[in-house]
This record gives structure tokens, C-alpha cells and sequence, in this order.
């Protein structure tokens, strides 16, 4: 299933402080208190503290803009300086947002950690890979990606666009050269 860009909408956070766009969450149409995965954008347009989530592991990815970094209150710094820069930190732990120069979008995957777990990794190149997870997440960051996968079905990804395809086989992706993107996988635990 491909989930078009332009077929998101934008809702508050939850801690009214900016917008969200859900790519997809588990189950479906789950509320931010039940949700067990959860994929989605933000757009962060002033510094401020991040919505607690309780049990939650999140990984953060800087998609555009000059950047953040991220303070817990004990200190610990996550810099996203660059775009496909990644923070990885649990929903619950205090966290301030410090933007380096404007705003920034980011791309958000929050798992229940009793409940799931995610990989996230940034490319920017053409691949071969594992579609071994329960779900596997495929994010066109920017730029054109035409993916084969098993029976040689094939599809192609805009800037913004999602594929979301069940575990199977290996999948090939082939990136333009201006091309950058995200591989998630989600596990139920």
C-alpha cells in the first residue's frame, strides 16, 4: 500500500505546541494513548518541550531545515544538524527542542516498547533489502524511488510518499542520485 504525501493531514500535537502528520499507526485509527507503533512528520516551527509519552521508544529524523538539539533534563545532548541526523530516546524522558536556525520537519517513529519494536535507517543510495519485519516502511525523503519487490510487482515513490508492505521477500530499491530515504521495520513484540 502506498500512502501519498498529499493525502496526510495536519492535527495538533499533543501538547498543542505544533502540527503532526500521521503516515499510519497500529491498530488503525488507534488514539495517541493506544496506539502501538506510530509513524508520522512534524513540522517544528519554535523551541519547547516534547509531549512525555510513557513506554514509548522514539526515534527522531531530521528531514529538512537547519536543524535542533534535543536536552533531557539530565543533560544528555542529541544534535540533528544535518538532514537524516537521527535521535533515539525513550517518549518519557524530559526533553527540551533548542531549533538551530528556523524551523524543521521532522519524521517521528514511536513504538510501545511492550508492544513493538522498530529499526530506522537513512539512505541515500539504491538497495537491496530484507522486507523481514512484521511491516516494512519505505519513506522517500526526497527525490524518486522505484521499488521491486516479490512477483515482480513494482512501485514508485515521490518526495513525501510511504509504501507500507507486509514481511516478505527481498525488495530492490532503485534511488536516483539525488535521492534520499528511510527503511523502517516494525516487530510486534
Amino acid at each position: 500500500m502506498i500512502i501519498r504525501a498529499d493525502s496526510l493531514t495536519a492535527t495538533r500535537w499533543k501538547n498543542g505546541g505544533g502540527m503532526t502528520r500521521e503516515i499510519a499507526a497500529g491498530p488503525p485509527g488507534a488514539s495517541l494513548d493506544a496506539f502501538a507503533w506510530r509513524l508520522s512528520l512534524a513540522d517544528v516551527a519554535s523551541d519547547g518541550a516534547f509531549s512525555s509519552f510513557a513506554g514509548v521508544d522514539r526515534v527522531l529524523v531530521l528531514l529538512d531545515g537547519a536543524g535542533m538539539r534535543l536536552t533531557e533534563a539530565e543533560g544528555r545532548v542529541h544534535t540533528l544538524d544535518a538532514p537524516l541526523a537521527i535521535a533515539r530516546f525513550a517518549g518519557e524522558t524530559p526533553i527540551h527542542a533548542t531549533l538551530i536556525d528556523g524551523p524543521t520537519r521532522d519524521f517521528n517513529v514511536m513504538v510501545r516498547r511492550d508492544r513493538a519494536r522498530a529499526t530506522v535507517h537513512a539512505r541515500r543510495a539504491s538497495c537491496s533489502l530484507d522486507a523481514g519485519h512484521d511491516l516494512t516502511f519505505i519513506f522517500c525523503v526526497l527525490g524518486r524511488i522505484d521499488i521491486k519487490a516479490a512477483a515482480d510487482t513494482r512501485h514508485t515513490l515521490e518526495t513525501g510518499d510511504t509504501l507500507c508492505l507486509d514481511r516478505g521477500a527481498e525488495l530492490h530499491c532503485e534511488a536516483s542520485d539525488d535521492t534520499s530515504w528511510l527503511h523502517i521495520g516494525i516487530d510486534n513484540v
